[in-house]
């Protein structure tokens, strides 16, 4: 198992190229199970999720083809259940339940794993698959559904903490193919969710309203085979803009879309970071000393808890009192302790962290406990004396395309070692 030793103090400058998104491409990867003909999915990174998606979609018999970030696949003729030593790595693998539901009409899925982040039931998705026909059961850590046909109906996403993007992805992919119109109310407005949207289109699908909470979809027979593209993934990008905010001289992203990123620049504004934005790339520089902030999540267009983490690692440094609140996921501050450990002052009352910033930061051995969490101890040890060890990185290359690559091309001190 690999560990990443950081050496703080360098200084980051130059221009990264962000990867496609994988909160994109993992349930468009899972949509090419809805159509019989080809699909090719470009801009796809090469991240174990990712591989994890593929290998799941080689299990329920389709042809998967994989080169440069282009992955080809071809759905003829599927299976319908999904065993649970491939669901368990990863919980975005719920979302091939709507597209096996919607074409075959039955499925049988394990309950998925990935990462650990307090209570992160999948009851909102199957609701919405009982409101279009479903039967569903829940047996033996297997989800089981079945039905003679499924038919458009309005469908509430709403949960304890807000709308859900997977479950408003797999109730879309569940209701393209479904006798009339299904009208989805609270839906997620996310960026991912519209491109999940614009690719089933791509394919035939009638939906209308992606990117607002009321998404309409008339159904339609049958879907065809797309050649189609990934939007850029925002979440790399903004961690991105906070490591040259921590570390940085002049550091520009290259290849997002800028208008997705307006809850993170906004924030690192208001920190004291000048920030420059063009039409496919956004510059942060330095602006004087970093200023503490109030943050607190909510789900798109709001501040995202994806990036959550990684400002706390920011806000240690920053001379003042910050204050975090997650209300999206209130337990995801495991990080916390192990900023603590490297001498970051907070104190956390779940859903806030409260961060007293004192500008120094030691090198320390540390865990990663989840993908963003990992991205945080990251950051924090691109401004720690010393070198930070880092393990269970496995959680970083969930999400991040050759993240220490990256970085190191920009001018960081990073190491990848056997543990």
């Amino acid at each position: 198992m690999d560990k990443i030793l950081v050496h703080g103090g360098g200084k980051l400058s130059g221009t990264v190229r962000i990867s496609g998104s994988k909160n994109s491409a993992l349930p468009i990867l899972a949509a090419a199970l809805l159509t019989k003909e080809r699909c090719v999915i470009r801009g796809v990174p090469d991240l174990s999720d990712i591989h994890y998606m593929l290998t799941i979609l080689s299990s329920l018999g389709c042809e998967v083809e994989r080169a440069s970030g282009t992955v080809s696949i071809k759905a003829e003729k599927i299976r319908t259940e999904a065993p649970y030593e491939l669901v368990r790595k990863m919980r975005a693998s719920v979302c091939v339940l709507g597209p096996l539901l919607g074409r075959e009409h039955e499925a049988c899925v394990s309950l998925p794993g990935g990462c650990v982040i307090g209570d992160r039931p999948i009851d909102l998705h199957l609701r919405g698959f009982a409101a279009l026909g479903a039967a569903v059961r829940v047996q033996g850590g297997n989800v089981k559904l079945f039905a003679s046909a499924l038919r458009g109906n309005t469908v509430n996403m709403r949960g304890t903490h807000g709308t859900t993007v997977l479950g408003t992805d797999n109730v879309i992919m569940a209701a393209v193919l479904a006798d009339g119109i299904t009208e989805i109310r609270d839906a997620a407005e996310e960026p991912e969710v519209v491109d999940l949207a614009n690719f089933l289109n791509s394919m035939g699908a009638k939906i209308t309203g992606a990117g607002t909470s009321h998404l309409t979809i008339e159904g339609v027979k049958e879907l065809h085979g797309t050649d189609y593209t990934v939007i850029p993934d925002r979440i790399e990008a903004g961690t991105m803009l906070v490591a040259g905010a921590i570390a940085g001289g002049k550091l520009t992203v290259d290849h997002v879309r800028p208008d997705h990123l307006a809850a993170i620049i906004g924030p690192l504004r208001d920190s004291g970071f000048h920030l420059e934005t063009s039409a496919r790339s956004v510059t942060i520089s330095p602006n004087g000393a970093t200023k503490p902030l109030h943050l607190e999540t909510s789900p798109y267009p709001g501040f995202p808890t994806d990036m959550q983490a990684q400002m706390c690692a920011l806000l240690v440094r920053a001379p003042g009192v910050s204050v975090v609140t997650d209300r999206v996921f209130p337990q995801r501050f495991m990080h916390v302790a192990e900023l603590t450990r490297m001498g970051a002052q907070i104190k956390l009352s779940q859903p806030t962290a409260v961060i007293t910033g004192n500008g120094h930061l030691s090198g320390a051995p540390v865990m990663a406990s989840d993908l963003r969490a990992s991205a945080a101890l990251l950051l924090a040890g691109l401004q720690a004396e010393g070198v930070t060890e880092i393990n269970r990185v496995y959680h970083i290359d969930r999400g991040y395309e050759h993240i220490d690559e990256k970085l190191n091309d920009l001018g960081a001190h990073i190491e990848r070692v056997q543990a």
